[in-house]
């Protein structure tokens, strides 16, 4: 315990991560320098008490000043808290927290310029976490790279003062990849990323000095790196995201006014990484009665119109439970 007589220093961040689904890709919306050296980063800045009334409120007031973005749909992920998250060795730099924040809007040509004069873009989710997008099958990074250097990690001798976990690394790596009569559950994002991190195969471990990392004559790229535990956090609203389109209809956040069905279709898959039976997802739609035709089409697509939908407002007044149980559990 510390004596009575010392201080700790303690500095309170904000990070939001702000994702946006196009082409049909999840983006999110990254800051910094585009120099190869220097890897990206979510839109953050400190905690101002005198200026800021709430956590919610300077995070809002930070994310406009850095990408000219108004926010709309916000909700709080996690207060990230690990001493030595911005991998520096040295003891006398405060002691930095942060509250991390998803947040959902969308993508407009018109804000395009405005995030560039910024230094703000968007990047597809997956460029961070490739092993995350199944829609077409197992992806090549798995089976090629990651499974591998998981088991031959799974199957190593544990070193010395480990800690006994419930579970072996061989069952954990099987329930988060999928395998052993396990199905891949596309909500364990984080669950995935922290394994990888554990066991030594992504930058930030070695950046962070894990033993696992500065053992292995090379650690190829898996995805790209992120400013401090940005990553991290990252993969925390991935399977907070994943999961609340279960429950609640989130995903109107990302889409137009009026959409069709197929637009809706590639919105959720491309947010949970898996394809989705094409009949089964509009027969879903359809049971809960989350939209409701517009009378008009669209030919957007070149073929046949496509009749137009829109989010039914009243559904929220019927029910609290509502959302799109695809996939996983």
């Amino acid at each position: 315990m510390p004596g009575t007589g010392s201080s700790t220093l303690i500095e309170i961040g904000l990070n939001a991560v702000i994702v946006a689904v196009a082409d049909p890709k999840p983006l999110v919306l990254v800051t910094g320098s585009r120099q190869q050296d220097e890897p990206d980063s979510l839109p953050f800045g400190p905690f101002d008490p005198l200026y800021h009334r709430t956590f919610e409120i300077g995070l809002r007031a930070w994310v406009e000043e850095q990408t000219a973005l108004r926010l709309g749909y916000v909700e709080q992920l996690y207060t990230f808290g690990d001493r030595g998250r911005d991998f520096s060795r040295e003891s006398a730099r405060p002691h930095e927290v942060s509250v991390g924040y998803l947040a959902l809007t969308r993508q407009t040509s018109e804000s395009e310029a405005i995030l560039r004069s910024q230094n703000a873009r968007w990047r597809s989710w997956y460029e961070f976490f490739p092993w995350e997008d199944w829609r077409t099958g197992v992806p090549g990074e798995v089976s090629r790279h990651i499974l591998p250097s998981l088991e031959a990690w799974a199957n190593a001798p544990l070193p010395s003062g480990t800690p006994p976990r419930a579970l072996s690394r061989a069952e954990r790596v099987s329930l988060a990849f999928g395998g052993a009569g396990s199905a891949w559950d596309e909500e364990k994002a984080l669950d995935r990323y922290e394994l990888l991190y554990e066991a030594g195969l992504v930058e930030e471990a070695l950046r962070d000095g894990r033993p696992a990392a500065l053992s292995r004559n090379s650690l190829p790229p898996l995805g790209l790196a992120m400013m401090q535990d940005h990553r991290r956090i990252l993969a925390t609203a991935i399977s907070r995201l994943r999961a609340k389109l279960k429950y609640r209809p989130v995903v109107f956040e990302l889409m137009a006014e009026t959409f069709t069905l197929t637009e809706l279709q590639r919105t959720v898959e491309a947010l949970s990484g898996r394809h989705l039976h094409k009949q089964n997802f509009r027969r879903l739609v359809e049971k809960n009665d989350l939209v409701e035709s517009t009378g008009s089409t669209s030919t957007a697509t070149g073929g046949r119109p496509a009749a137009l939908f829109r989010f039914r407002r009243e559904i929220l007044k019927e029910r609290p439970a509502l959302g799109l149980k695809v996939g996983g559990r």
